[in-house]
């Protein structure tokens, strides 16, 4: 299909459309399971003060009610928030996440008594009854990693009132999102494509510069236009991270978000300090893409321009092909499944559509399948977004399979590994087989694109974040100017003085990544992108043992801490190692694409 033109979902192939009917056979069926739900929260709330006298078996049954509820609950809301995504102009969806987001936050405020009153049992008579009663074996590191919280676990008024700020707080989320991807106008680009959350990426990749420019332009002008609502709306949302790290007595929301997952304070620090000592080799890649263009100063619209004489074409069913070629060394079942999911179960909604929300993301619960909304455009781009995608809905299958509900999450620190493992895969799979110079050029084009994101967006908007966080904390402004100006700084220096700098726009990229409600999520992509090289290493080398560790690593879910998961596959991000490494990943990539343009 073309890759500007947005077509309405009536149209398209039900092959392509992500399995609603999986969940619930329609929305009525929705409707009274949500009924049925809302009814069951004051029954859970009900247990609140017995589990001191409930016995081991007692104890047991509540867990196994509580997380069954609470799985419903997650389906009720996949199902809600997937529709909306796809089509943000439907109300009815609209209204139905709305409630599903209130239903959660009085889904925690019932059961925000279970953490208080397991502390209050003591862990003395908690392993007592965890070696009396089979059933409370699985939830041995959920309750050893409960007391390692203890200090910041407050009484059950308290947690249940942070319960109940849920759906308030999830406002600065919602509103940016309807701002940006159900209310912001762009103007056309220069050859009258239109732009969109859904084109804008095939757009900025396009061979004519002054529709790549004017895409750009147009993109940052209508987040500019915007902007005082979009930075009191991110404002909102690091106050919200503040008040929740204070809440709990942390001293900073860096501190808060790090504790979460038992991330040592000296990786997030490591990562920043490696990613600001390796700029050099970013440097010398805009030079080399510069020079590539043939261009005397290369401008930010011309990061995507296309190198390569002749742009793959891939079709959908061709990228599920590569990619399921690729990943043949983790075995028969990682590669059926995904082909299944990919090609029968419909776990994809797979192409631009009027009214979509912007970029990609795997959505799922334990019970659901783990679905991906997307944007393809039949390019390498799209099947590196696929690959990736699929990275994160395999790492949940394969944690939905092994793991009990408690476990069935895991951590951001080890999420964006799988998805980049993929990715690495992939490239290195077309590396070896498409040996046409050109080919080979777009997948290095391809494998800039996402280091870019990943390797070089991320960490900046992690500095960014950092500042933000900071300034707040210490009681100083984040206006829309703060913002600007800081991101235009920090991205002057990235660029070295290679890339002519547009300040107010290139200052806008704050307000074009909705990641930045999330608090400190964004280092994490290159946490993950440089344990996901360090892992694909020694498997594309042969290592079965690695590819078996591998599976171990994505069926682990949030049965351990991440970084000790990520140390029992093969890699220690307590080290900057495997950041480093993927610098030189980098550093080779540029290398080759010298080589091939000169």
């Amino acid at each position: 299909m073309s890759e500007t033109t947005l077509r309405d979902r009536a149209s398209l192939d039900k092959r392509y459309l992500w399995n609603a009917e999986s969940i619930f056979p329609d929305r009525a069926a929705w409707r009274a399971a949500y009924t049925a739900l809302m009814a069951e929260v004051p029954a859970i709330a009900a247990c609140a003060g017995k589990l001191g006298e409930a016995g081991a078996s007692g104890l047991a049954d509540t867990l196994e009610t509580i997380f069954g509820f609470i799985d419903r609950v997650g389906a009720l809301y996949v199902y809600a928030s997937m529709s909306q995504a796809v089509d943000t102009s439907d109300t009815e969806a609209q209204g139905m996440a709305g409630q599903a987001v209130g239903l959660f936050g009085q889904a925690s405020a019932a059961v925000a008594f279970l953490d208080p009153e397991l502390l209050a049992i003591g862990r003395e008579r908690l392993e007592a009854w965890m070696a009396a009663e089979p059933r409370l074996a699985a939830y041995r590191h959920y309750i050893e990693n409960l007391f390692r919280k203890e200090g910041h676990v407050r009484s059950a008024e308290v947690e249940e009132l942070l319960g109940l700020v849920t759906e308030v707080f999830g406002s600065a989320d919602n509103t940016r999102d309807m701002l940006v991807d159900a209310d912001m106008k762009f103007t056309p680009a220069a050859d009258g494509s239109e732009v969109a959350q859904g084109t804008i990426e095939a757009l900025l990749a396009s061979p004519d510069r002054e529709v790549r420019r004017t895409a750009w332009q147009s993109y940052c002008d209508a987040h500019i236009a915007h902007e005082n609502s979009l930075a009191a709306s991110l404002a909102t949302a690091l106050k919200r991270d503040i008040f929740n790290a204070r809440a709990r007595r942390f001293s900073t929301s860096l501190d808060a978000a790090l504790f979460q997952a038992n991330i040592p304070r000296s990786v997030f620090e490591g990562t920043i300090e490696t990613f600001k000592r390796r700029l050099p080799v970013w440097h010398r890649y805009w030079r080399v893409r510069r020079k590539a263009l043939g261009l005397k100063k290369l401008e930010h619209c011309d990061i995507w321009a296309p190198i390569a004489k002749e742009q793959p074409r891939i079709p959908y069913e061709k990228a599920v092909a590569y990619i399921t070629d690729a990943l043949k060394p983790l075995g028969a079942e990682y590669v059926d499944t995904l082909r299944r999911g990919c090609l029968e179960e419909r776990w994809v909604d797979v192409y631009p559509t009027v009214g979509k929300s912007s970029g990609a993301f795997s959505s799922g619960w334990k019970g659901t399948f783990p679905f991906i909304k997307m944007q393809y455009t039949d390019d390498l781009s799209s099947m590196s977004t696929l690959a990736h995608e699929l990275g994160h809905s395999m790492h949940s299958w394969y944690t939905w399979k092994h793991q009990p509900s408690v476990y069935q999450d895991y951590s951001i620190f080890v999420a964006e590994v799988a998805s980049n493992f993929n990715q690495a895969m992939v490239r290195a799979s077309l590396f070896e087989k498409e040996k046409n110079p050109q080919f080979q050029i777009a997948v290095i084009e391809e494998a800039m694109e996402n280091l870019h994101r990943y390797f070089f967006i991320m960490p900046t908007l992690a500095r960014f974040e950092l500042e933000m966080h900071e300034r707040l904390e210490k009681g100083d402004t984040a206006t829309a100017e703060d913002m600007n100006a800081l991101m235009a700084d920090l991205f002057a220096e990235g660029y070295g003085g290679e890339l002519e700098v547009d300040r107010h726009r290139e200052g806008s990229t704050w307000a074009q990544f909705g990641h930045l409600y999330m608090n400190y999520y964004v280092f994490q992509y290159a946490t993950g992108i440089s344990a996901a090289h360090a892992l694909a290493s020694p498997i594309l080398a042969g290592d079965s043992a690695a590819a078996a560790r591998y599976i171990d690593f994505l069926s682990a879910g949030d049965s351990d801490y991440p970084v000790e998961v990520l140390r029992r596959a093969g890699v220690d991000m307590r080290t900057p190692e495997a950041m480093e490494k993927t610098f030189d990943v980098l550093e080779g990539l540029v290398d080759r694409l010298e080589r091939l343009t000169s």
